[in-house]
């Protein structure tokens, strides 16, 4: 199994009223915003997307929204993960994934597993998928780091085991990732401020938060390194290096929710347990995107 991966992909954020239900509306909005943007691909349903907090209904209405908006032009992952391995394998069994193209599954979170165990929850995800997967490796969210040789090991053993977004901000560890990983296998940055860097070692691209907000100057910026052009890539990284910080000063989608809404495109709202940015750094971000 294949599927070119090269560029930005958008973790899509779930917009909600101030009623916290789902706007639809705003939704399809975003999603037209990242494809004119000019990005690769989008992922919905990942951490940015608020998955913890959806229901079930909810999920597939958000899935169906982004592919019938999609229409077709861009690839679409859909966040799948858990750390109940028949569970998750049953959801991907029993959910609708009609405009789907890939999975982005994340490393088994509480359990703590060891790397063995790692190895054997991915071997099962990639016999019972119907689709590509496209590992993520975040630590600081799952306490669990799939170690680079655990990585390896899975790209040249498992046949739909083909991409991995590295997020555990450890530029060594990614670099040992691209170097080893057999042809084919795509290493994609899970960390917005590194993703110049990990171009410059080989990475194909990134699964973006600020992309949401700023399509076109992520997308461009990648593109840039991909053509070797890293003077255009670091002005173009540096006209948002301050916005990164700030998106993610009060976590993770408070941040690009309110660089959102400074762009009219949705409400701030995010749903218990996260709460808004703190109205200093919604401050900071209103006058950090003026000068772009």
């Amino acid at each position: 199994m294949s599927l070119d991966l090269t560029g930005v992909g958008v973790a899509i954020v779930t917009p909600f009223k101030k009623d916290f239900s789902v706007d639809y509306d705003a939704l399809k909005k975003i999603t037209n915003h990242i494809i004119d943007g000019g990005v690769s691909f989008i992922v919905v349903q990942g951490t940015t997307g608020e998955t913890p907090t959806l229901n079930t209904a909810e999920k597939a209405e958000i899935l169906k929204t982004v592919v019938e908006t999609n229409q077709g032009r861009l690839p679409i992952i859909l966040g799948l993960g858990g750390n109940n391995t028949q569970g998750l394998i049953d959801e991907m069994n029993s959910t609708d994934l009609t405009g789907v193209d890939a999975i982005l599954s994340a490393s088994p979170y509480y359990n703590k597993p060891n790397q063995e165990g790692i190895y054997q929850h991915y071997k099962a995800l990639n016999e019972a998928s119907k689709l590509p997967i496209i590992v993520y490796n975040v630590p600081g969210r799952t306490a669990s780091n799939i170690l680079p040789e655990t990585q390896i090991r899975m790209a040249n053993d498992l046949d739909k085991i083909i991409a991995v977004k590295e997020a555990s901000g450890n530029i060594e560890q990614k670099a040992k990732v691209i170097q080893n990983s057999p042809k084919g296998f795509q290493v994609l940055s899970g960390d917005d401020a590194q993703v110049v860097a990990e171009c410059a070692l080989g990475s194909v691209g990134v699964i973006s938060v600020i992309a949401n907000a700023f399509p076109k100057q992520f997308s461009d910026m990648v593109r840039a390194c991909h053509a070797n052009d890293y003077p255009t890539a670091r002005k173009l990284f540096y006209s948002v290096r301050n916005i990164i910080d700030l998106l993610f000063a009060d976590g993770n989608p408070a941040g690009v929710k309110a660089a959102l809404n400074i762009l009219g495109l949705c409400e701030e709202t995010v749903r218990l347990p996260l709460v808004t940015a703190n109205r200093k750094v919604y401050e900071d971000l209103k006058a950090e995107i003026a000068k772009l």
